[in-house]
């Protein structure tokens, strides 16, 4: 089977069109028609079905879309590659990628670390969401991503490899004079009657699970469109907001936060491609694993049996390595400096 019918086929199922299709690709709309008739009498399936407006995938067809992508992404990488030695630049880029909070801080400072010890070293860096990044590691456009199972929680993905670097406690970022700034640990029944911001779904789910424990409701009142706007209402005193932990090394100079007694948890975890990995992956993954050690005791340390967090250090999932022993009362010098 020819990649160029591959892609007419991609094509028409991402417009819905044979006609746009066609344009799209400068064919004649019988000749995108004759193609795609050709790759299901090749395949011995049905691809694509006529509706009102258009045509649509199978459900045979979806299945071979997905792949089909995938594969043709692939041969992408694999010309470029060839075209980068022919030009005499083998090097390509280690691409990362990270949620908003770990690309703030911890990171790049693993990156920065692996500079140190590797020349001439090109590399990217792409913050998003724990999800995208899943996707962009799988389909070969991230080498690397650090990750977290926050809620609605990590897939079990065969194609990638997964590595626990430990826990992260969530705090609350408050303005600056707020009364429970720079103070003990608060527990939620305090904050019940604070207006809270939230940017995504993920960490309104662990404010509305930690706010049951204790008996509260949090009332979400307003909504960011990323993590820059949740701390831009904070810092004017709009609203308060669950944040991680690790991002207290980049808070802005207007917002301060203030621990959680019991606080919620999240996993953090690097997850790599399991085909074709960049050589400077591995070094990279050594990085992340000592730049997070010297927290994790303190962030395990408040974790409650049963919570979220409990069940993501305990239960045996590939690549993970063991949790950190729990510390009652203690602080790492991480949190003790801020």
């Amino acid at each position: 089977m020819e990649l160029t019918v591959w892609q007419t086929f991609v094509t028409v199922c991402r417009l819905g069109s044979l006609s746009a299709a066609a344009t799209e690709l400068h064919h004649t709309q019988s000749a995108v028609s004759r193609q795609i008739a050709g790759l299901e009498r090749d395949l011995g399936v049905p691809l694509v079905e006529r509706h009102a407006r258009g045509v649509r995938p199978t459900p045979a067809g979806e299945v071979f879309r997905h792949h089909a992508l995938a594969t043709l992404h692939e041969a992408d990488r694999a010309v470029h590659a060839a075209r980068e030695v022919r030009d005499g630049r083998s090097d390509r880029p280690l691409a990362v990628g990270a949620t908003p909070s770990l690309a703030a801080g911890i990171v790049p400072t693993a990156i920065r670390a692996l500079l140190e010890r590797t020349e001439n070293l090109r590399w990217s860096l792409l913050p998003d969401l724990s999800s995208p990044l899943h996707h962009r590691v799988v389909m070969g456009d991230l080498d690397v991503a650090v990750i977290t199972d926050a809620p609605p929680g990590l897939p079990q993905d065969p194609r990638v490899e997964r590595r626990f670097l430990g826990l992260d406690a969530m705090v609350v970022a408050l303005p600056l004079g707020h009364p429970q700034a720079g103070g003990e640990p608060v527990h939620m029944r305090t904050l019940a009657d604070q207006s809270w911001v939230e940017d995504n779904d993920g960490s309104a789910a662990l404010l509305r699970q930690h706010a049951a424990r204790a008996g509260v409701s949090a009332r979400i009142d307003l909504t960011a469109a990323d993590l820059l706007g949740k701390l831009a209402l904070v810092a004017t005193g709009h609203a308060v907001a669950l944040i991680p932990g690790v991002l207290r090394c980049a808070l802005r100079a207007d917002v301060t936060t203030v621990d959680l007694v019991d606080p919620p948890t999240r996993g953090i975890y690097t997850i790599t491609a399991r085909r074709a990995p960049h050589p400077c992956a591995a070094p990279l993954l050594d990085q992340l694993a000592t730049a997070f050690a010297p927290a994790s005791p303190g962030r395990a340390a408040h974790r409650k049996p049963g919570t979220h967090a409990e069940a993501a250090a305990t239960t045996p999932q590939e690549g993970r390595t063991p949790t950190p022993p729990e510390v009652p009362g203690h602080r790492t010098p991480r949190q003790r400096a801020v």
